[in-house]
């Protein structure tokens, strides 16, 4: 296995964090400090990275239907319950790809493939996140292309790439973007509460039949269409707007 990955499977980081541990001189393969990023870590081979033995972890892809009330991360100081505690420890450390908030519920993936992670998260690569969103009120459709179009919210331009009603109060939403909270943020500025906020995909991982608290692991044909989904696209000619601190790494809800 090439060293950045086994690093990266270790939950080091992704795999160009990984690169740059090596090539600043802070890994060593049997005693010997590793500079080439092409090294390859053999069966009995010692690594040490920080002057810490790292031992590689087998790679896990997971998907979560992740309960309202749970929060997105992997421990809480408060003592809450987490979307790891949903999952068995024998998987050893896994991370959220994105975050849904505590009232927010649907498809969470998790993973100890740091490379696929943040791939999936980073704004350029453009991976759908579709949603389906209970508002307060019917929908008028004369807000639908502001949305589309974008408006300004706490962390910057936000836009919807399709805006559907499926009923009155009801409305399928894909987006692109990853601003802290997008989605309940631009219906706010249009006059709407959200009352029910649900991630059904992942680029096309769907929930389906999933109960709330339900996992399963992904099978090798999804993990490699979500490698293809993440692919860098090409951008437009038109030169896009400058990209907020907040508008990255992050799925919005």
């Amino acid at each position: 296995m090439r060293l950045n990955r086994f690093l990266a499977s270790a939950g080091l980081g992704s795999r160009r964090a990984c690169e740059t541990l090596i090539t600043d001189g802070l890994v060593r393969i049997n005693g010997k400090t590793i500079s080439d990023l092409s090294t390859q870590v053999l069966p009995g081979d010692t690594v040490v990275a920080r002057g810490k033995k790292i031992e590689s972890q087998n790679l896990a892809y997971l998907i979560l239907n992740k309960p309202k009330g749970v929060l997105t991360t992997c421990a809480d100081p408060q003592g809450r319950s987490t979307v790891l505690d949903l999952l068995p420890p024998h998987y050893g450390r896994l991370f959220h790809v994105g975050r849904l908030d505590k009232d927010s519920e649907g498809l969470l993936i998790l993973t100890n493939d740091g490379a696929l992670a943040q791939k999936l998260t980073h704004p350029a690569h453009l991976v759908d996140k579709e949603y389906e969103v209970v508002i307060d009120k019917p929908f008028d459709g004369n807000h639908r292309g502001k949305l589309l179009t974008g408006i300004f919210i706490e962390g910057g331009k936000a836009k919807m790439e399709s805006v559907h009603a499926i009923a009155p109060t009801k409305l399928k939403i894909v987006l692109r973007q990853g601003i802290k909270r997008q989605i309940r943020l631009m219906l706010y500025r249009m006059g709407y509460e959200v009352v029910k906020l649900k991630r059904t995909r992942i680029g096309h991982l769907k929930l389906e039949d999933m109960q709330p608290g339900q996992y399963r692991l992904l099978r090798k044909e999804e993990v490699r269409l979500l490698e293809e989904e993440s692919a860098p696209r090409r951008r437009p000619t038109k030169r896009p707007a400058a990209r907020t601190k907040r508008d990255s790494r992050d799925f919005g809800d």
